[in-house]
Formats: structure tokens, C-alpha cells, sequence
């Protein structure tokens, strides 16, 4: 089993000289011979982009990757989950919630403009800018490596934004912390917070999604209540309406519930200056500002008023994602949807014009998508193959292919340098993308059963490509 331990280090090599170690999760078995070995997935975490602020993780004052390259490996168990995703619906895709009898391990990522996060096992490990204290360490630093955050467990799922950062736990309550300008803590206060803070919103029961953008904030209770806070300025995106807008020039720093929407949510997506809700049966709402089309309705009539999407009506979304000014959805036989602001290639139309009205992608016609995302200018979408594809602003190398135009306005696929370190495919779980880089999360296929059957370097490690996935 030297063969195992030897790729497990391999694995891990990335930590070896960060300041606090990611441990490499091994789930109950303390050495993986035979049958653990066999239970086991391998997960790798691979960042890309410029990183200036220490957002890759990689250590010391590494400004640029290319192309994906790794920052951490996770030892997990077959069973494991994908975090609760802004804008996914629960029980979409591959992130299927668990029966409570086996709560599966989950793990998340997500990007804010120039920090980065990776949650495991209700832990937060935390990198990057450090401004504001959008990291919540106590201190405003720069962090180049994924460092544990103690002062936050049970961590369900996190959502960064641009100068702070939102974290919803198992219990159901929230948490935010970094800059508390614009309201955008949801603490009633303007000040910076160092450190993760309860927000004592006035909803009853539990919040099961979070979600977040440069500046606005939205969570949704249990019974499918929208709550929101941050910034407003005039647009619409809080979708409070008049005379319950902001409490200081700019912002409301109190969760304030949408009464305006008339039908109950399970998902939301903030974008630059709107917002968007998915109810339970893939039914689309937003509101806010729509000079660039963002909202999808054909016109740029914007206003805080929730509306569906007509030309959605009878199209199941079963997850949405916001950029800057434009938005993406997925519908449930794995097409993808883009509008808005095309300008920097970033509705994948293969031209800079911007949409009216969501239009089919058809340059992934031919792919079954499972999970999209975008921020800024850029997107992305996961295949049902393990495939990334990437599109839009390439200015900073966001796209993770070297050589490419600074507005790259197709789809491309993302290649992954095949190290020899045994592993087998890549298969791409999710993607977050910041303001100037990107992360994704990867199992690598060939670490399945066939380690403990056979000793024999690559013989069948490509069967099963997806059993350490839960479909």
C-alpha cells in the first residue's frame, strides 16, 4: 500500500509549507489500507488567474497562474456533498442533500472579488485580501495560503463578497463580517467587523441560502421568506420598495423581508446592482436595475419590483447566476440561458452584443450542463461529463487557458495540466470565479476501488468515473 500513501502525499504536497495545514480528511479511518483506501475520493482544489492579493492560495507573492494549477487535496469519503450553492436549487445536480440519518461530508467554495474560501466539514479555511477584515481573522492582513478560520464552526456554506463576507451555519443562522459600509454587514452598523458576527435578523425560524454580491446581501428562511440588506441607491435591488428603503444615504444595514414578492423561494442570486429569486418549481423573479437588460424582459425598464421572467414561464431554471450586468440560468434538461450586458464576451454568443431576453447558448447545445457560474464579466459552465467550459473577460487569465483574447466571447474548455502524479481524469464539481481569478473543485477519477483490487499503476481506474460523486 506504499503506492496509496505515496499518492496521498502527493495530494497533500500542496500544504507542506503552509502555515496551517489543511488536514487531509480521512473520515474516521486513521490509515487508509485495503477497504479505507477503497472508500475514499480524491477532491483537489485548483485556483488560476492574477493574484495579487494572495486569492490563489498558492503562497509568497505569486501573481499569475494560467492555467488551473492545485492548492489543496481532500481525502474524502465516497459519500461526500457538494455545499448549498447560491442560486442552486436544493436537491438539483449533484449537490443532492443527503438523508439526515447520514449527514455526508460537504464541501464548498466561493471567491468575493480578492479573497477566497474553501469550507470542509463545517470548517472554514479563508485567503486573500485583507482589507475591511473580509477574511475574519481578527486583523486586516493579506493571507497567501488557506488558513482555518477558528472563530466560526459548523460552517454550512459561505458567500464572499467584495469587502466582506456571509456565512450560514448548520444551526441556520448567519454570520458577516469585513466592511460594514452601505449596511452591508446587516448589523445596524457602518463599521468594519474583524471578526464573524450573528446577524439578529427579524425572520423566524432557520435561513437555508445565502447569498451575495460586491455590495447586497439576500437570505431565505426555511418557509421560503427573502430577506435582504446592503447597498441601494436608487436601483431597485433590494426589492423593498418606497419608504422602506435605506436607513443612511446608500444603504440598509437591517435584513428587511421582501413582502413584495407573492410566491414563496428556495434560491437567490445577487448581481452588480439587481437581483434574483428561483422559486422551488424553476420559476425565475428579479428586480433592479436593467440598463444593460440584466432582468431579462426586453426592455431596461428596471425597479425594485419583483416580477417573473415572461419569456421563462413555462422553462424549469434549476439554477441562476449573476454577473455584474448580465445573468445566466440552467434549465432542467441541461441548457444554458444567458442576458444583459454582452460587452465583454460574457454571454457566450460568440459576439459582444447584448441580449434582451435570455437566449439559449448554443455553443454548448451539444453538452448536458449541471452547473453554471459567473461574476464580473466572466462565466462558466460544469458538464454532466466532469468538463469545464469558460467564457467572457480573459483580461486577467480568469479563463484558465493561456493565449487567449482579453473578451473571449465562446465557450472554451478548460485543460488541466496532467501531472504524473497517478490520479486519473479530472472531473470538474464546481466552480466559483472572483474579480480577477477563479477556483474550481475537482475529484480525480482514477483514485476509486481499483487502488486496493490492484496494485498496477493505471489499469482500470477510469470505470466508475463518477461513484464518488452522490447522483
Amino acid at each position: 500500500m506504499s503506492l496509496v500513501r505515496h499518492r496521498l502525499a502527493s495530494l497533500a504536497r500542496p500544504f507542506s509549507s503552509s502555515a496551517a495545514k489543511l488536514p487531509l480528511l480521512h473520515h474516521h479511518h486513521h490509515h487508509l489500507d485495503g477497504d479505507a483506501a477503497a472508500a475514499a475520493a480524491a477532491v483537489q482544489l485548483l485556483s488560476w488567474g492574477r493574484g495579487a492579493s494572495g486569492q490563489l492560495g498558492g503562497g509568497g507573492i505569486e501573481q499569475v497562474r494560467m492555467y488551473p494549477a492545485p492548492v489543496a487535496g481532500l481525502i474524502l469519503p465516497p459519500s461526500f456533498a457538494l455545499s448549498p450553492n447560491p442560486g442552486s436549487l436544493q436537491g438539483s445536480g449533484r449537490a443532492d442533500s443527503p438523508p439526515a440519518s447520514d449527514p455526508a461530508i460537504e464541501v464548498g467554495i466561493s471567491c468575493g472579488l480578492f479573497h477566497s474560501s474553501l469550507v470542509v466539514d463545517g470548517k472554514l479555511w479563508i485567503w486573500g485580501k485583507g482589507d475591511g477584515g473580509r477574511l475574519g481573522l481578527g486583523h486586516e492582513d493579506s493571507v497567501f495560503v488557506p488558513t482555518l478560520n477558528p472563530n466560526l464552526d459548523g460552517v454550512r456554506c459561505i458567500a464572499l463578497g467584495g469587502l466582506h463576507s456571509v456565512a450560514l451555519d448548520s444551526l441556520g443562522r448567519v454570520f458577516t463580517w469585513g466592511y460594514g459600509g452601505f449596511g452591508a454587514l446587516g448589523h445596524s452598523v457602518y463599521h468594519r467587523e474583524l471578526l464573524p458576527r450573528l446577524v439578529e435578523g427579524s425572520w423566524d425560524g432557520r435561513i437555508c441560502h445565502i447569498a451575495t454580491s460586491g455590495t447586497h446581501t439576500a437570505a431565505i428562511t426555511e418557509a421560503g421568506e427573502l430577506y435582504t440588506w446592503g447597498r441601494e441607491e436608487g436601483d431597485g435591488r433590494l426589492g423593498l420598495g418606497p419608504g422602506r428603503g435605506p436607513d443612511q444615504a446608500g444603504g440598509l444595514s437591517v435584513p428587511c423581508k421582501v413582502k413584495a414578492l407573492p410566491v414563496t423561494v428556495s434560491s437567490v442570486s445577487c448581481g452588480g446592482f439587481f437581483t434574483t429569486a428561483l422559486t422551488k418549481d424553476g420559476q425565475v423573479w428579479n428586480w433592479g436595475a436593467n440598463s444593460n437588460y440584466e432582468l431579462g424582459r426586453g426592455n431596461k425598464v428596471g425597479g425594485w419590483e419583483p416580477k417573473p421572467i415572461p419569456s421563462l414561464e413555462h422553462v424549469c431554471i434549476i439554477q441562476i447566476a449573476s454577473g455584474g450586468y448580465h445573468s445566466l440560468a440552467l434549465t432542467d434538461d441541461g441548457k444554458v440561458l444567458s442576458w444583459g450586458h454582452g460587452g465583454h464576451g460574457q454571454l457566450g454568443h460568440s459576439s459582444i452584443q447584448s441580449q434582451k431576453v435570455p437566449t439559449v447558448v448554443d455553443a454548448l447545445a451539444n453538452e448536458h450542463v449541471i452547473f453554471i457560474a459567473c461574476e464580473g464579466s466572466t462565466s462558466a459552465a460544469i458538464t454532466d461529463e466532469g468538463k469545464l467550459y469558460m467564457w467572457g473577460n480573459s483580461k486577467d487569465y480568469q479563463l484558465g487557458v493561456p493565449g487567449l483574447p482579453d473578451v473571449h466571447p465562446t465557450p472554451v474548455e478548460v485543460k488541466f495540466l496532467s501531472e504524473d502524479d497517478g490520479l486519473g481524469p479530472y472531473n470538474v464539481l464546481s466552480i466559483a470565479i472572483g474579480a480577477s481569478h477563479a477556483m474550481c473543485l475537482v475529484s480525480r477519477s482514477g483514485f476509486d476501488t481499483s487502488f486496493s483490487k490492484s496494485n498496477q499503476a493505471g489499469t482500470d481506474w477510469q470505470n466508475g468515473k463518477n461513484n464518488q460523486i452522490n447522483s
